[in-house]
């Protein structure tokens, strides 16, 4: 073995530094599509609210289930982490608590009153190109011509798959529909623009106890004392609180921190998917080819708006374009 001469310092890894640069790996597909997936979790959970609201909740008495949908939840994420807000972050997080929460499941209850389900969940189906635009507006990301066209795919979907003919169209429900919309997109929006001080448990605590403290007087003025609940009731309350709305907007939450809005906003079409399914299923709706193609529609919607299709997508076409032409 040759010895290095006196005083000289061998180069380590002289040929390591001088061979090209190995290319950047691509993360698994399974990793690619971990928030995604769990950010789904939300709309299913939302979707799943519709049959349970039928099946075991008091009836006609809208704002007091969204007061017990927002209110217990936030008070036990509060007491799992009791850190209360601090500075600016006392009048953002009443305003996100207000747009995301409050005000969203009010208008949402007053749409559901005054509009036939169908026609309401084709409004809220405009949500993904609300949210894309007032995320343009307000952090500059500016939506794909892929994640627009998605949009539209997903909002024909939805009509398809619960829009149904010979209904009345009540104004103020279609008002109250598409503000909702609008709302929740800035709530949405904003919640990626602003940088929490705290952990995103915390944050979902801060606005589900905002959202419900807002919704606490116009319960009990509009709709008197809270009625008696039976067991089914307590459990449905339970199913609503914890899953689908504690873990559901948490995960959401989750999904819009990690995520283009234009994303996270496509997923949302999930949610008439899994209240026609569960309805399929559990109360024997009608489901015939007309809702399948919608519901298909729909699907392709969203995952068409997804980073790792579109990326697949971008890179099949250059790909196509280096062919060369015989």
């Amino acid at each position: 073995m040759d010895r290095a001469e006196p005083g000289h310092v061998p180069i380590v890894g002289r040929e390591r530094r001088n061979s090209p640069t190995p290319e950047r790996l691509e993360p698994p597909v399974d990793a690619k599509w971990t928030t995604p997936l769990l950010t789904a979790v939300a709309p299913v959970a939302w979707g799943s609210t519709y049959y349970v609201t039928g099946a075991f909740l008091p009836p006609d008495r809208p704002l007091f289930g969204a007061l017990m949908r927002a209110l217990p939840v936030g008070l036990l994420l509060l007491a799992l982490r009791p850190t209360l807000p601090s500075g600016s972050w006392w009048w953002r997080a009443l305003l996100l608590g207000t747009l995301n929460i409050g005000a969203f499941f009010a208008l949402i209850f007053v749409a559901a009153y005054r509009l036939p389900s169908g026609l309401a969940a084709t409004l809220t189906a405009t949500a993904p190109i609300a949210m894309m635009l007032v995320a343009w507006l307000l952090i500059a990301e500016r939506p794909r011509l892929a994640s627009l066209g998605a949009a539209v795919l997903g909002i024909a979907g939805v009509a398809l798959l619960v829009l149904r003919a010979g209904f009345a169209v009540d104004m103020v429900g279609v008002a109250a529909s598409l503000g909702a919309v609008v709302m929740s997109s800035f709530g949405y929006v904003l919640l990626k623009r602003w940088t929490a001080p705290v952990d995103l448990l915390t944050l979902t605590a801060w606005q589900l106890v905002a959202g419900g403290l807002l919704l606490l007087p116009v319960a009990l003025v509009v709709e008197g004392p809270p009625p008696a609940l039976d067991a089914p009731a307590v459990l449905g309350f339970l199913y609503i609180g914890l899953v689908a709305t504690g873990l559901a907007n948490y995960l959401w939450f989750r999904g819009l921190q990690r995520m283009p809005a234009a994303s996270v906003s496509l997923i949302g079409l999930l949610n008439p998917v899994a209240g026609t399914v569960l309805g399929v299923a559990l109360a024997h709706e009608i489901f015939g080819p007309v809702q399948a193609i919608g519901m298909l529609l729909v699907l392709a919607g969203v995952l068409l708006g997804q980073a790792p299709v579109q990326d697949a997508l971008g890179r099949l076409l250059r790909r196509r374009e280096r062919v060369p032409v015989r």
